[in-house]
């Protein structure tokens, strides 16, 4: 007798090959992608290169635009991206207490308003598809009280028109209750989402690690996002590199090829930031290069040999 989980994985996999058979040209390999927040304060040339040797075409970028005088420069990075032949799959917002949507203090919803603006005109410049939103502070997850949803929904909706201007997808992530008051699983994004009510923020970043604690099962859990899914952080279930955990990738890969991943502009963007609480302070961490060196090189082939094996075992 099968254990639940073992159940759910034997549908998404008897779902998965009706599809390959189905669909025997369809896209093989997903867009994998690689969030640069995690690398710290390295310059962005060093993780720029990295994730070209690693044979990765995109990167994540981290949204330091913290102030008007702060965070990447559009032109610095074009050039980098043009030298490198990598293209931006999209911008990781950061949203601390210091610029929560869902604040009971006004300042700081002020403050997540204009840094949306400042990085939603940066995401344009260089070409991103989407932007990650959080609808409260990660490192929070104590509620200020009833209201947080009511706040966060009434602010975000204020810069809502500027997703639809830039053509950026706004994508709400869910984050494990340990780190947020607000949204902690997909069906949490889709009310949130409902509530919203904008086209311009309507997707969904999932992140693995964080589906681990609060879904039921991870595959099921994309395919409850389905098409609103619009890129997924992948991390092995210590947080580390793919393969070096008990994270079921098979599961993962079946399922975002079930949704219709391959091939379009959809992302599975690798976020391996270790165990722990809030991880914002790896931001500023000292990296060492040769241990994000393995920790890429590792990830990206892990990956691509459970898609080969998937991929031909029919």
């Amino acid at each position: 007798m099968k254990q639940r989980f073992e159940e759910k994985n034997e549908r998404i996999r008897q779902r998965f090959q009706e599809w390959r058979k189905q669909n025997p040209q369809a896209e093989t390999s997903l867009n994998l992608s690689w969030s640069n927040w995690g690398f710290g304060i390295e310059p962005l040339e060093t993780s720029i290169k990295r994730l070209h040797q690693a044979g990765l075409s995109y990167i994540e970028l981290h949204g330091n635009h913290y102030g008007p005088d702060l965070g990447y420069r559009p032109q610095e990075v074009l050039k980098l991206l043009k030298a490198y032949e990598m293209q931006v799959s999209g911008i990781c917002g950061m949203y601390s207490s210091d610029s929560d949507f869902s604040s009971n203090r006004a300042i700081h919803r002020q403050a997540a308003i204009d840094y949306t603006k400042r990085t939603l005109e940066f995401a344009a410049a260089v070409g991103a598809e989407y932007m990650l939103v959080v609808p409260s502070a990660v490192g929070r997850p104590d509620k200020y009280d009833d209201t947080e949803f009511e706040r966060s929904v009434e602010a975000l909706g204020l810069v809502a028109d500027l997703f639809t201007e830039y053509g950026i997808k706004g994508a709400i992530e869910p984050i494990r209750s340990a780190e947020v008051s607000l949204v902690r699983t997909v069906g949490d994004a889709q009310r949130y989402i409902a509530a919203l009510n904008h086209p311009g923020i309507a997707h969904i970043n999932g992140d693995v690690y964080h589906m681990q604690s609060e879904e039921a099962h991870i595959g099921e859990a994309i395919l409850e996002a389905g098409d609103q899914l619009v890129n997924l952080h992948l991390a092995d279930s210590n947080r580390g590199a793919m393969g070096h955990g008990s994270m079921d990738v098979d599961a993962i890969i079946m399922s975002l090829h079930l949704i219709g991943f391959g091939g379009e502009r959809k992302y599975a963007t690798f976020e391996p930031l270790g165990p722990g609480g809030a991880p914002y302070p790896a931001m500023y961490g000292k990296p060492d290069p040769q241990t994000l060196d393995r920790l890429v090189q590792d990830s990206v082939r892990y990956f691509r040999e459970r898609e080969a094996v998937l991929m031909q075992s029919l």
